[in-house]
């Protein structure tokens, strides 16, 4: 029950982002039995505890964060695989698409992402420097005290660019491939790397499988949010976001973040990344794109409607995709 054939999984990815799109993860849901990521990163941090000991050599702690990146991946899908399993037995195939659809929707950002960043404008607007610090300091893991407005402007687009990429394009690529497997399997593993895949003393070996992994998995995702963004673009400015992610994404510290980042800089004619503080050491990232670096409240709101532009682009190519399967089967 792991391996769909394209005919139902390209239908479970459509229709779990249209349905995600329109109502998120339920707050009634969230409150009774919390979130499967929640589940996920309780996993992780049990293994973390348990195999990430300081007395360990450094070869041992790659070899046991290998150990650990296997089982969170395994154990969600052991899980995912037995339900499915009953869901097939009990129910019609054409029930249990709708059905995978419905639970691949909790491994979807779309509509959470949308609402966090718009929310940096809100408490700009409301509360100025301190509203937007407080919002932008909910997304991003920069030190945002020292943050002017453009600075906050900036801190929020490029997380709604790059978590355009690992919260919507990537979970619903995998998704279209293998269906809920598919999410669960690339929810994992990015959970992972969110969690330990970090150069910290006591991450660098351990979490190393996981970041190098989830590198790996993103960076067809990373490429596809580029293409949408630069499509969504308005005409004036969709040669300057595809010349910006030609120029600039490769030379971002990240192997995938530069793409989203660089097409939604060209496209909103900003300058985007670039030096930023974290935890009081200045990090000097390359910039992407070639335009201002003065990013206003009005170029946030340019951002998310280029993100719900591409979200739809999104949408219709799964559509699309799934038609053809269709037809194809």
């Amino acid at each position: 029950m792991l391996f769909f054939p394209l005919f139902i999984t390209l239908p479970v990815a459509a229709a779990a982002a249209i349905l995600e799109g329109l109502w998120g993860y339920p707050v009634a849901l969230l409150k009774t039995i919390g979130h499967p990521v929640m589940w996920i990163g309780a996993l992780i941090d049990r293994l973390d505890t348990t195999l990430n000991r300081p007395e360990h050599t450094e070869h041992a702690r790659r070899l046991l964060g290998l150990i650990a990146l296997l089982l969170i991946i395994l154990i969600p899908l052991v899980f995912t695989n037995v339900l499915l399993h009953i869901g097939y037995a009990l129910l019609p195939g054409s029930v249990m698409i709708g059905v995978q659809a419905v639970l691949t929707t909790a491994f979807i950002a779309q509509k959470s992402l949308w609402t966090h960043v718009r929310a940096v404008g809100i408490g700009l607007r409301r509360n100025g420097l301190a509203g937007g610090r407080q919002a932008v300091s909910q997304i991003v893991g920069r030190d945002t005290s020292v943050l002017d407005e453009a600075g906050i402007v900036r801190a929020a687009l490029e997380s709604l660019a790059e978590n355009f990429s690992d919260g919507v394009v990537a979970p619903l690529f995998w998704a279209a491939l293998f269906g809920l497997p598919g999410a669960v399997f690339y929810k994992a593993v990015n959970t992972a790397d969110s969690m330990i895949g970090h150069l910290t003393p006591r991450h660098a070996a351990f979490g190393m499988a996981a970041a190098k992994l989830d590198d790996l998995i993103n960076l067809p995702a990373s490429r596809l949010a580029a293409f949408c963004l630069i499509c969504a673009a308005p005409s004036a400015t969709r040669r300057r976001a595809r010349n910006a992610v030609g120029r600039d994404a490769a030379a971002h510290r990240s192997p995938n973040a530069g793409w989203p980042e660089a097409a939604m800089a060209g496209a909103l004619g900003l300058r985007l990344a670039g030096p930023r503080i974290y935890s009081g050491v200045t990090v000097d990232d390359a910039w992407m794109g070639d335009g201002t670096p003065d990013a206003t409240i009005e170029d946030l709101d340019r951002g998310l409607v280029l993100y719900r532009r591409a979200c739809g682009l999104l949408v219709a190519l799964l559509l699309t995709a799934s038609v053809l399967a269709m037809i194809e089967a």
